[in-house]
C-alpha cells in the first residue's frame, strides 16, 4: 500500500518506549510527524534521529507532535532514547503492521539476520484532521528524509 499527500493517514495505537499506550486518533487537533526507522543503535538512525532531536523546537513551536516507530521492542526504544537524551517517545511497532499499513515495511526477508519485520526509513506529516501532508518512504536504509521538504510542508500547513 502506498500513501501519498492528501491520504486520510490509517489510524493505530502502540505502546511507547514507557510502556503506555499512544494512539494517532488521540492526536487529532495538532500535527503529527511520524518517523519510522529501521533499527534502535544503528548509525543512520542514531544520525537521522539526533537530527531531529536537535531540531526538535522546529516541530514543538508549531504545536507538532514528533514520535519515532520502528520494530524494536519498547525495552530496546527506552534504553536507545535514553541513551540519545530524545525528547520525543518512539513507539514498538514489534510485529510491523503498521509499518505495512503506512507503506513502510520491506517486502523481503532479510533471512541472513532472520528478520523479516523491519521498517523502511519513512517520514509522513500528518495535518490536525488526519490528513497526509507529507510522505516519504525511502528504498535505501542509508539515506535520510529531505528534511527541507518536510519543513516547508509544516509550514505550509
Amino acid at each position: 500500500m502506498t500513501l501519498n499527500q492528501g491520504d486520510p493517514a490509517p489510524d493505530f495505537t502502540l505502546f511507547t518506549d514507557g510502556r503506555q499506550p499512544w494512539s494517532l486518533a488521540d492526536q487529532r487537533g495538532k500535527p503529527v510527524l511520524l518517523l519510522f526507522f529501521p533499527g534502535a543503535f544503528s548509525s543512520t538512525c542514531t544520525t537521522e534521529l539526533n537530527a531531529v532531536n536537535n531540531d526538535l523546537h522546529r516541530y514543538t513551536d508549531a504545536s507538532a507532535v514528533v514520535v519515532g516507530i520502528s520494530t524494536d521492542s519498547h525495552f530496546v526504544l527506552a534504553e536507545y532514547r535514553k541513551v540519545n537524551a530524545l525528547g520525543f517517545p518512539l513507539l514498538s511497532d514489534h510485529d510491523g503492521e503498521v509499518s505495512e499499513r503506512y507503506g513502510a515495511k520491506y517486502d523481503r526477508d532479510f533471512s541472513a539476520m532472520k528478520l523479516s519485520r523491519i521498517s523502511k526509513r519513512s517520514a509522513f506529516l500528518i495535518d490536525e484532521q488526519g490528513m497526509i501532508r507529507y510522505a516519504e518512504v525511502l528504498q535505501n536504509a542509508d539515506d535520510q528524509p529531505n528534511f527541507d521538504a518536510l519543513h516547508a510542508a509544516m509550514e505550509a500547513a
